[in-house]
Formats: C-alpha cells, sequence, structure tokens
C-alpha cells in the first residue's frame, strides 16, 4: 500500500530541530571513542598472554582508569603515573591496572600506544610474579 508523504512516519524530536535517523547507518561501523579503542587495544593483549600464560593470569584481575590516584602512597618514593600492581590480600586477587591518559599522552601513533599497553601489562605480570618481564614475553621493550 503506497502512502502519502505526510503520512510517513517522521523521526524529530518533540520540536522539531532535532536529527531525524540515527547517526550511523546499519552497515556503517560505530564510533569508536580514544577510550573505547584503549580498552579494546588492552583487551586484545591480555588475550594475547592469555594464550601464552593461561596459569599466570587466571588468577588476575585487570583494571583500565582514566588518571591514577591524584595522592600516591607514602611509601612510594616514585609514584607510578602509567600502571600499577596490586598483590593479594585478604580475599582480594592480585590486580593490574593501566592508567589511559598518560599512555595515550606518550604515544605517538596507534602502534606505539599498543607497544605501550603490552609492555606495562608485562611488566606488571611480572612484577606481581617475581620474574624478569623477558621470561613472559621475550618482546618485551622492544
Amino acid at each position: 500500500m503506497i502512502r502519502a508523504p505526510w503520512e510517513e512516519k517522521v523521526y524529530r524530536n518533540r520540536h522539531g530541530r532535532g536529527i531525524r535517523t540515527p547517526p550511523f547507518g546499519t552497515r556503517l561501523p560505530h564510533y569508536h571513542t580514544r577510550s573505547g579503542m584503549f580498552d579494546d587495544m588492552a583487551i586484545a593483549q591480555i588475550r594475547r598472554l592469555n594464550a601464552a600464560w593461561p596459569q599466570l593470569l587466571a588468577p588476575l584481575q585487570f583494571a583500565v582508569e582514566d588518571v591514577p590516584p591524584s595522592s600516591p602512597a607514602p611509601w612510594e618514593a616514585n609514584p607510578r603515573l602509567t600502571s600499577q600492581a596490586f598483590p593479594a590480600s585478604h580475599g582480594i586477587p592480585a590486580r593490574v591496572v593501566l592508567y589511559r591518559m598518560p599512555l595515550q599522552s606518550h604515544a605517538r601513533s596507534r602502534a606505539d600506544l599498543q607497544f605501550a599497553i603490552r609492555d606495562e601489562l608485562v611488566l606488571r605480570i611480572a612484577e606481581l610474579y617475581g620474574r624478569r618481564p623477558e621470561e613472559i614475553d621475550p618482546d618485551w621493550g622492544m
């Protein structure tokens, strides 16, 4: 059945000034924010390390925060600005936290950011287990 143009449903907001359709078509990829892309890169590196060391990464928790806490612990002489490892204690599993903004501000390209995420994850995992980072990932630091 053919409908007249004035009978068609119009996608506008209440005042008639909004957008008519969704900003993305059904076949276009959704817009990724910088934080979403960072999360995707971190997840990809965790999956890659988990494939090589499932017994090491199984008990760990991973998190991403925007910035490090503004007040470092009193016993820390050099506060870590890019990532931090928290050992397990009193029923809380060991955690590795990446700080997104410092890592993104030092990276010059997307590949540089991927390498920085990889190096930080490997360094903190090695710190938690008392190993050298080269044992966990031979490409660490390259």
